[in-house]
């Protein structure tokens, strides 16, 4: 298998591409930066935006791992994913991207997001409104077989991987301790398992830590 990873110097796309090199994937980073901060031994400088058809043939996956934290920015999250389906319109490769977890909803009708709830952080706000617009111009997205992963409302950088999580749906899902949370490298054992197993072509997944020992990492539920 043959995977691509762009904007790959972000945290959490390293951490895709180690937990992906450490299964045997075939792993190509791309990074805006000259210099390569990931595991990955093939490293191509090229920013997202000016990535073409040519630089993603032949691959199997391409995982999006952008990300900002600058409210000026917040629209490329749209922008950069959308130039990535405009690449692989057509293809059978599977793109991935790494979501948020602002736009899970926390009812059964689907009516009320995380990001609505009166606690919800105002300096999050931004990036939550961002992601949950670009989660919408997927769902249009007909001729891309993409997949958005959102994370646990509690995604850690330096959290424990611990091999287990919980796959869950569009909805906010609380672990055995009622809490939702993720470490970004178990985020990435989800994220590759996804991509080697294929099952949630056009849908939105999310994932939390499971706290009892699970096979094959993953409890599967979807809501």
């Amino acid at each position: 298998m043959r995977i691509a990873v762009v904007a790959a110097n972000g945290r959490v796309a390293r951490c895709v591409i180690s937990e992906a090199l450490g299964r045997g994937i075939d792993v190509t980073a791309f990074g805006r930066s000259r210099d390569n901060n990931t595991d990955a031994a093939k490293y191509i400088q090229k920013d997202i935006m000016e990535l073409t058809i040519e630089d993603l043939a032949g691959f199997d996956a391409v995982v999006d791992g952008f990300g900002t934290w600058k409210d000026d920015e917040q629209v490329m999250h749209t922008a950069t994913s959308q130039h990535l389906c405009d690449i692989l319109s057509g293809s059978d490769t599977r793109l991935l991207i790494v979501g948020g977890a602002g736009s899970l909803y926390v009812d059964k009708e689907h009516t009320v997001q995380v990001k609505d709830g009166a606690d919800f952080p105002a300096a999050f706000m931004p990036l939550a409104v961002a992601m949950g617009e670009e989660l919408e111009k997927l769902r249009k997205r007909n001729d891309v077989k993409w997949t958005f992963i959102s994370p646990a409302a509690d995604f850690q950088a330096d959290g424990e991987r611990t091999g287990r999580y919980i796959l869950a749906g569009e909805e906010l899902t609380l672990n055995s301790r009622g809490e939702s949370i993720i470490s970004y490298r178990d985020y990435a054992i989800a994220m590759v398992d996804e991509i080697e197993k294929g099952s949630h072509s056009r849908e939105r997944i999310s994932v939390v830590r499971a706290w009892h020992i699970v096979p094959n990492h993953v409890i599967g539920y979807i809501t």
